[in-house]
């Protein structure tokens, strides 16, 4: 159990996560300045002048009118205060503008100005995107101090609004640490009933597998939709007599198969055939396109369906060419699925799950629930044709999500559907899919009697040594945040990989002593950052913590 100190250094770095997604949306996505700001809670309505908070800013001089607000912070909360107000963070002015234009920004930004209004109540979304694209053009660089001296006109704090969007955060992070808290007491109560396995005398799986491999590039199109894409291959070489096992995975949101090409040799080293298809519509192709004013929205409405039937494209493909290319070597009708984040959906999809409207619809509703970043994506898909969606290919026998965007486009009755094996992958301090908000209730909905979670501690989501250095040094500047390497990331996520395709693929036994927490545990040892990994076991022990914070916290805000 997490010492008191150690609860509040972890809510610490949560915050900090938050606040640095926070600027790396705005990175993505408010004549006459405003000369106070008005902070209203029926019957209170108080002001204080945008003049005094400049003036903290710079000198740190504390003047009569700001006195009123900070007489009884302590002096470490007055410099946190003033290290606020001034942080600056090195954004584009044109990144920002063409990110509020899209429909996703424009649902953040109507989200946010319900709370910072024009006085009188009128949503604030054009005077703030207003101010932030002017802040990212001033010379000192963007900051809060400088969004608040952009701003067009005098604004108005809607207070019960911002308090509760403030305490829905807060159980957002008291969820975060309590699922990570539990998470690691139900892997050592299943370890701990594991039968006992000497695995520094089993092969290591942290190491490259025995084959070599050849990379190919295709180039497809799709006659039936008219999509055109290309597909990374790799291809295991000198393989032994019988069937290869193959693995098709889906990349995430603006980003393309090559990002993933660390993971994918790993797997086609130990004999897989792994192929990695570009999805058009929601690749970093398109997002660099967004940015350069192209696309009125972040990705294409119709990935939501074009994703998944690349898929079956894809394994179409596979069955055209297995007899010519590969000899019939390749088992086709034993397919394994592997994707990250909307590759995590996508995944989903085709392991069965279909989308529920209705619960989306009640999802998107929730006042607050722009706290759970994912669902703003999953929120356009409530702009699709309502009809049903079945995206099951019998072909894939095995799922692995890692980071799933799923929890409000699926529901329970979506992920009741999914029957064949899976597993779940997250990262404890990913701020865009969070596992308290995306995965923990999904695990407990999957129809499959034979569903394995793992959480790599410390993993953010994306690989951050590959995002653009601007974005990084944004995230850098908000954060002190240490994270685990992408190695060793890569590490964790093969060494569970490979034995769950091995066994549900291959129907190979010999793997089954990795696919148990103890096997976590022991990957663990002498590690910064733990793997934490249960199983199906320990679904009643995390329905009964879920339900526990419900009672003790209280459910996340209703509409």
């Amino acid at each position: 159990m997490a010492t008191t100190s150690d609860s509040r250094h972890k809510k610490r770095k949560m915050s900090s996560l938050l606040l640095a997604i926070g600027a790396t949306f705005l990175t993505l996505i408010p004549a006459q300045a405003a000369e106070k700001i008005f902070f209203t809670y029926d019957p209170l309505n108080v002001s204080v002048r945008v003049s005094s908070l400049e003036l903290f800013a710079k000198e740190g001089k504390i003047d009569k009118n700001l006195a009123f607000y900070l007489q009884f912070a302590s002096s470490e909360q007055k410099q946190a205060f003033r290290e606020a107000l001034s942080k600056t963070v090195p954004l584009s002015p044109v990144v920002i503008s063409r990110f509020f234009n899209t429909s996703i920004g424009e649902d953040i930004l109507t989200r946010l100005g319900g709370g910072i209004t024009i006085q009188g109540g009128r949503n604030g979304k054009y005077a703030l995107r207003a101010a932030f694209v002017q802040a990212a053009l001033d010379p000192d660089g963007f900051s809060l101090i400088n969004v608040l001296r952009k701003l067009p006109t005098d604004m108005q704090l809607q207070g019960p609004l911002l308090l509760g969007f403030a305490k829905e955060a807060t159980l957002f992070i008291d969820a975060t640490e309590t699922l990570i808290t539990e998470f690691r007491k139900l892997t050592a109560e299943e370890a701990a009933t594991d039968p006992r396995v000497d695995y520094s005398q089993l092969p290591d799986l942290r190491q490259p597998g025995p084959y070599q491999l050849t990379k190919q590039v295709w180039n497809l199109t799709d006659a039936s939709r008219n999509r055109s894409l290309y597909v990374d291959v790799y291809i295991p070489q000198n393989l032994t007599a019988g069937k290869t096992p193959v693995i098709v995975f889906s990349h995430g949101l603006a980003s393309r198969p090559e990002d993933y090409a660390q993971g994918l040799e790993r797997l086609a080293s130990y004999g897989f055939f792994v192929a990695a298809p570009q999805h058009p519509g929601s690749d970093s192709i398109w997002a660099k396109e967004v940015l350069e004013g192209y696309h009125r929205d972040a990705f294409d409405l119709n990935d939501f369906i074009n994703r998944p039937k690349d898929i079956s494209f894809v394994i179409d493909e596979l069955e055209r060419r297995n007899a010519s290319q590969f000899q019939n070597r390749l088992d086709l009708q034993n397919v394994g699925m592997g994707g990250h984040s909307f590759g995590g959906y996508t995944a989903l999809a085709i392991a069965g799950a279909e989308i529920d409207f209705d619960h989306l619809k009640k999802e998107c509703d929730r006042l607050y629930s722009g706290v759970n970043v994912a669902l703003l994506l999953e929120c356009r898909a409530l702009d699709l044709p309502r009809q049903s969606y079945n995206f099951r290919d019998k072909r894939v026998t095995a799922v692995f999500a890692a980071n799933p965007v799923n929890r409000g486009i699926f529901g329970p009755k979506g992920l009741s559907k999914i029957t064949i094996p899976i597993m779940l992958a997250s990262g404890s301090y990913d701020p865009a899919t969070p596992p308290a908000l995306e995965q923990a209730a999904s695990f407990t909905w999957l129809g499959s009697p034979q569903k394995y979670w793992a959480m790599v501690e410390g993993q953010a989501h994306v690989n951050f040594s590959e995002l653009d250095a601007g974005l990084s040094k944004s995230i850098e500047s908000l954060t002190q945040l240490t994270l685990p390497s992408q190695d060793l990331i890569i590490d964790y996520a093969s060494s569970i990989q490979i034995p769950f395709f091995e066994i549900y693929l291959n129907q190979n036994e010999k793997f089954r002593p990795y696919l148990q927490s103890a096997y976590a545990e022991y990957l663990s040892q002498g590690k910064e950052f733990k793997l934490d990994f249960i199983s199906q076991a320990s679904v009643p022990k995390l329905i009964d913590a879920i339900e526990r914070f419900k009672r003790e916290h209280g459910a996340f805000s209703p509409k």
